[in-house]
C-alpha cells in the first residue's frame, strides 16, 4: 500500500508535481486590496527566507521529481538579488521559466541579465487601465512604471502577457483594460476575476461585482475576442461565487501543483497555509519527493475517503474533487465540508447571501466597510469601499 492509499483511499499514487511555484519573498512594494498572500504574512514570514543555496536545492529536487514548469513569484520576486541565479539554474535544469511581477525593479540591466539567464516568460500585472485607479488599488504610484516595463518586456522579445485582477471597482472598465493591452502589444491578457481568499476575502463586500457587471464584462470581452482574433488571446475567469459547481481547485489537491513559500513551507496551493489543522512540511527538513509522495499533508485530501456528504456519493465528484478546501474552511469552518459554491452544499446559502449583497448598489448600502490594503505593519491604511470609480477621468 502506498502513502496516498494509507491516508486517503486513493486508488493510485499521484503523478509528479508538474508545476512548481517558487514564492521567493512576501516582500512587495504594492499594497493591493486583493493580494493572495496570507493576511498574516508579516508574522508567517518572520522566519528567514530560503537562501540561494536552499532554493537551488529545491529546484534540483523538484526537477528530479518531474516538475517541468517553474514560476517565480512573491510578493515581488524582483526584490530577491539572486533571482537571476535561480532563473539560470532552473533554465539549465530544463524548466520552462515564468516570472510573475508587478514590474517594480525590472530595469534594463536586470532584464538583460534575466534574458541571459534563460527566462522564458514574464507575466506583468496591472490593477487598471488608468493611472488613477491602478495607483489607488495598489496604494502606490506605479502605473507609468508598469507601462515602461511593458515596453521593456517587448524590447527583449518575451511574450507579452498582461494580468489584471478584475473586481467590482474596475470591472466596468474592461474595454479600456483590453484597449491598454492592445496598445502595449500584448499577446495574452488574463482578466482574472478576484477569488475571495486572503486580502480579497477581507474586502469581499467591496470587491464582489454584481451579476449585471459580470454579464456586461463578458459581453464586452467576447466582442473584443471577435474583433481581435488571434492578435490578442483573452482569458476571462468568472468568480467562483457565480458558479453552481466548484472548480477542481489547482486541478486537485496535490495532483499537479506544488508551492514553496518564502520560509520553505510546501503547500498544494498558494493559500493552503490557512488550514491550521494540517502541519505542512518544510523543504528545510524534508526533500521535495518525500513531501510530494509521503507527507501526511499532501496526502490529506487526495482520493475521496476524506469526503463528507453530499460529496462522498455525488456522481460528479470526479469532476471537481470536492472543490476548494480553503473556500470550504473560510465559509463553513471545516475544510472537509463541501465547497459552498456547489448548489448541493448545505452551506450554499452563504454564497448566495454574498451574491445577493453584491447586487445592492453602492449608493444604497447602509454600512460601508473600508477597504483593507495589504500592509506588512498591519497599519490602518484604509479607504472607503466603492469610492475609487470617482477617481477615473
Amino acid at each position: 500500500m502506498n502513502a496516498a492509499e494509507s491516508t486517503s483511499g486513493a486508488a493510485s499514487p499521484p503523478g509528479p508535481p508538474l508545476w512548481l511555484l517558487a514564492e521567493l519573498t512576501y516582500r512587495c512594494p504594492l499594497h493591493c486590496v486583493f493580494c493572495y498572500n496570507p493576511v498574516n504574512f508579516a508574522q508567517t514570514g518572520a522566519q528567514a527566507e530560503l537562501s540561494t543555496d536552499e532554493w537551488l536545492r529545491v529546484l534540483r529536487e523538484a526537477r528530479a521529481a518531474g516538475s517541468v514548469q517553474c514560476g517565480f513569484s512573491g510578493g515581488e520576486p524582483m526584490l530577491r538579488d539572486d533571482l537571476e541565479v535561480l532563473v539560470a539554474e532552473a533554465h539549465r535544469l530544463g524548466f520552462y521559466t515564468n516570472l510573475l511581477t508587478s514590474g517594480v525593479g525590472l530595469t534594463e540591466s536586470r532584464a538583460a541579465a534575466l534574458k541571459e539567464a534563460g527566462l522564458a516568460h514574464i507575466q506583468l500585472s496591472f490593477q487598471d487601465s488608468t493611472k488613477e485607479l491602478n495607483d489607488f488599488l495598489s496604494n502606490t504610484k506605479t502605473f507609468e512604471l508598469k507601462r515602461r516595463t511593458a515596453h521593456l518586456i517587448k524590447a527583449n522579445g518575451w511574450p507579452m502577457v498582461l494580468n489584471c485582477v478584475v473586481h467590482r471597482l474596475n470591472i466596468d472598465y474592461i474595454e479600456q483594460i483590453i484597449e491598454l493591452a492592445v496598445e502595449l502589444g500584448a499577446e495574452y491578457l488574463e482578466l482574472a476575476n478576484s477569488q475571495y481568499y486572503s486580502w480579497a476575502e477581507l474586502n469581499r463586500d467591496g470587491l464582489l461585482p454584481s451579476r449585471e457587471q459580470l454579464e456586461r464584462a463578458e459581453r464586452v470581452t467576447n466582442a473584443w475576442r471577435d474583433k481581435l482574433g488571434d492578435k490578442l488571446r483573452i482569458f476571462f475567469v468568472v468568480p467562483d461565487y457565480y458558479e453552481t459547481r466548484p472548480k477542481k481547485c489547482m486541478n486537485g489537491w496535490g495532483n499537479i501543483f506544488l508551492t514553496v513559500t518564502p520560509d520553505g513551507t510546501a503547500l498544494p496551493c498558494h493559500t493552503a497555509k490557512m488550514l491550521k489543522n494540517i502541519e505542512f512540511p518544510n523543504v528545510r527538513s524534508m526533500s521535495v519527493p518525500d513531501i510530494w509522495y509521503a507527507s501526511p499533508a499532501f496526502n490529506h485530501f487526495r482520493g475521496d475517503a476524506w469526503m463528507k456528504e453530499p460529496c462522498r456519493t455525488c456522481p460528479e465528484k470526479e469532476k471537481d474533487l470536492g472543490g476548494c478546501r480553503c473556500q470550504a474552511l473560510m465559509l463553513t469552518g471545516d475544510a472537509a465540508n463541501a465547497d459552498p459554491v456547489c448548489d448541493k452544499s448545505p452551506f450554499h446559502d452563504r454564497v448566495l447571501a454574498a451574491v445577493a449583497y453584491a447586487q445592492v448598489p453602492d449608493s444604497e448600502r447602509t454600512v460601508v466597510k473600508p477597504l483593507v490594503f495589504r500592509d506588512p505593519k498591519n497599519s490602518e491604511r484604509l479607504a472607503p469601499a466603492g469610492s475609487s470609480p470617482i477617481l477615473r477621468k
